[in-house]
């Protein structure tokens, strides 16, 4: 049976790096371009945020991100905001998302948040139908790409911590 582990590395990690440009070469595949969302590195540090590589085996084959949010959604200003979720393609199908999705969220809740926020978009089905089944519900547009026709945005409430 194949070991997953998921690690907090820093954004410049050398296995981050590359899996953040495997996800902008599929958003260029996708979308035509690189996501440009302006981001500083450091939202990605605790306790403003969170970065992880999950690791397959060993190797690096999944990202995932959060950061504190100023987007307001499902009642609550306490949010966090997902971010460079991937799975790179030799590793999908088994439940790495899902996994590092519900890794984020309890992260995130640790830190304080009350709610998750999201952007994705209709040329990423797969994800849109990750979120959905995993609670996430449609909030108004927010961030950078909020007047993207393309574009998609999602929240799901927390529970609890004790």
């Amino acid at each position: 049976m194949a070991e997953v582990v998921i690690a907090r590395v820093g954004y410049g990690h050398p296995d981050a790096l590359l899996l953040v440009e495997e996800v902008q070469a599929e958003y260029v595949r996708r979308y035509g371009g690189r996501d440009e969302t302006p981001l500083d590195p450091m939202v990605f540090e605790p306790p403003s945020g969170s970065f992880f590589v999950g690791y397959l085996d060993g190797r690096p084959v999944a990202t995932g991100a959060w950061r504190r949010s100023t987007v307001e959604a499902l009642g609550s200003t306490r949010t966090a905001e997902v971010k460079r979720m991937y799975v790179a393609p030799a590793a999908r199908g088994i439940g790495l998302a899902r996994r590092m999705l519900a890794h984020l969220e309890t992260d995130a809740a640790a830190h304080g948040a009350e709610v998750v926020v999201l952007e994705t978009g209709l040329a990423q089905p797969e994800a849109i139908t990750l979120y959905e089944s995993s609670g996430y519900t449609p909030v108004p547009a927010f961030g950078y790409y909020r007047d993207a026709p393309l574009s998609r945005c999602y929240a799901r409430r927390l529970p609890r911590t004790a």
